[in-house]
């Protein structure tokens, strides 16, 4: 995409600067060339970045391409501003088995950090602060927090507007009943794993509303005629309708701001990549859910999700009311940081 890119660039007046994803390091080096600064548009959490910006201090401390499955329980308290984390919830490619992307990473946050202008977190600065003000101390180059950079713009529903049949559906149920059921669009879980999860959701009888692009008739036939299953909506507008009272999520970074702006609490069912340490973030840092698979190579049996399904939406329970009332308070901070309408 680089010499394209040149190309269209010699036939327009000089741009102030260039806004390019992290992972276009080809960005950088046209702005280079041309003596444009560089604004590079880091897409997951500043957590994740600084972790791998701080890998040096895993190598010196023997987590850099550990092995989770021995090493997982092995406390990271080194690496500053990041609350102590385990080596299982480090980004995935630590993972002496799943290394393939860390050489990649490593060199898209070398070049972010010492060849661009200026560097862009899609993050709350409220939520990870700690995080932030380290690397402001740091980074060579000036970072500016963007989030939550998300399609909240239309978020109301409307009496006089015409929905889709899945909106119409979550109008006739009860207020913070349904369960939001997500797992992304790219990495799934196995066959295995799949059918445990439909019978524990069809067996804890809680009203579902699950969005797949495939096995839609499996999961139809599965959760029976408390549920609705959809290979497609408006994510974010379903997460903040009233009837939503949590999210199923593999906690995707966009998926994790989009929840915390709905002010709705999370089951996390993290798979790989940067989603165990954002899951981390959701449990243990701000409070506001509960993890699914806690040891992420173990299945997760029938029994133990439709007991878990049903305990995290008591609405009644003195924990679920406490959850509910952490997730309030981030999105909360959320609608702060957007009403100032200014980068922070």
């Amino acid at each position: 995409m680089e010499a394209p890119v040149d190309r269209i660039l010699d036939g327009l007046l000089k741009p102030n600067v260039i806004l390019a994803d992290s992972f276009l390091p080809w960005a950088v080096s046209i702005g280079g060339r041309r003596n444009i600064p560089v604004a590079s548009f880091w897409t997951m959490s500043v957590t994740n970045f600084s972790i791998f910006y701080h890998h040096q201090l895993l190598l010196s401390n023997g987590h850099f391409e550990a092995n989770f499955t021995e090493q997982g329980e092995e406390v990271v308290n080194y690496i500053p501003g990041i609350k102590p984390i385990h080596v299982k919830d480090l980004p995935s490619s630590f993972n002496s088995k799943r290394q393939e992307m860390l050489p990649l990473l490593l060199q898209v946050v070398s070049q972010l950090a010492n060849k661009a202008q200026y560097v862009l977190f899609t993050t709350i600065g409220a939520l990870e602060s700690q995080v932030i003000e380290v690397l402001q101390a740091e980074l060579p180059v000036p970072i500016f927090t963007v989030g939550p950079t998300i399609p909240f713009f239309d978020t109301e529903f409307k009496t006089n507007q015409l929905s889709p049949n899945y909106l119409s559906w979550l109008d006739d149920q009860p207020k913070d009943s349904v369960l939001y059921i997500s797992q992304g669009s790219f990495m799934s879980v196995s066959k295995e794993q799949l059918d445990e999860i439909i019978a524990g959701v069809h067996s804890s009888s809680v009203r579902t509303f699950w969005v797949a692009r495939e096995n839609v008739s499996l999961l139809t036939n599965g959760i029976g005629k408390r549920g609705i299953v959809v290979p497609w909506c408006d994510q974010l507008k379903v997460l903040c309708h009233p009837s939503v009272g949590g999210f199923w999520s593999h906690c995707g970074w966009n998926s994790t701001k989009e929840g915390a702006f709905a002010g709705v609490p999370f089951l996390t069912f993290p798979i790989g990549a940067d989603q165990f340490t954002n899951s981390k973030q959701i449990v243990e840092d701000w409070k506001i859910g509960w993890r699914i698979n806690k040891e992420s190579e173990k299945l997760v049996k029938r029994d133990e999700i439709a007991q878990l399904l049903q305990s995290f939406m008591d609405l009644d329970s003195y924990e679920g009311k406490e959850m509910r009332r952490r997730a309030m308070e981030i999105r909360n901070t959320c609608l702060e940081a957007i009403d100032g309408g200014t980068i922070q």
